[in-house]
């Protein structure tokens, strides 16, 4: 009887460890980039048009995917254009990557930092024959963010801000 009791205890003991072990919340490795998921507006400018985006947690949480349409307005002899991208946002080890790809054949393989609360940091460096590219969007307010696209060029690591823009939360 002694054995059997024994038993039945560990059996319950073990149920009730996985049963905790399944219920206990577990950090998302992306939680530093939770500020930029929803479905974000432009703030409509003369020079980079419109646009919206959206930030969605997929895969059971074990991505976000980026879908983005921009209409920019023609200006200083270039013509309207219309802008669309896909990126993926995923763990690679202990390492938030991305993936980017467009409409214009563009790939771009970022490393994702969160240096401080409600800032993301997508860097791609340059290396001897590509250019580098670095994308930051930081929380400006309660349903604004702001967005900053950066170029340098083939070796080297100084960037230069290509494009600007804030975005309001719909």
């Amino acid at each position: 009887m002694t054995r059997r009791l024994a038993f039945v205890f560990l059996l319950l003991l073990t149920i009730g460890l996985q049963t905790a072990h399944a219920q206990s919340p577990v950090a998302s490795p992306f939680a530093g980039l939770s500020f930029l998921l929803g479905t974000w507006d432009a703030i409509p400018d003369p020079v980079s048009g419109t646009g919206s985006c959206t930030f969605a947690m997929d895969l059971q949480g074990h991505a976000i995917i980026r879908t983005n349409h921009a209409d920019t307005p023609a200006a200083n002899g270039r013509p309207a254009a219309k802008h669309d991208d896909l990126m993926v946002i995923y763990m690679e080890g202990a390492t938030i990557k991305a993936d980017y790809y467009d409409n214009e054949d563009h790939v771009i393989r970022y490393v994702i930092t969160t240096p401080s609360p409600n800032v993301a940091v997508f860097l791609s460096p340059s290396s001897a024959t590509a250019p580098g590219y670095r994308l930051t969007y930081t929380l400006d307010g309660p349903k604004v963010v702001s967005g900053q696209f950066d170029l340098s060029a083939p070796g080297t690591a100084t960037f230069a801000t290509y494009l600007s823009w804030k975005m309001n939360k719909r």
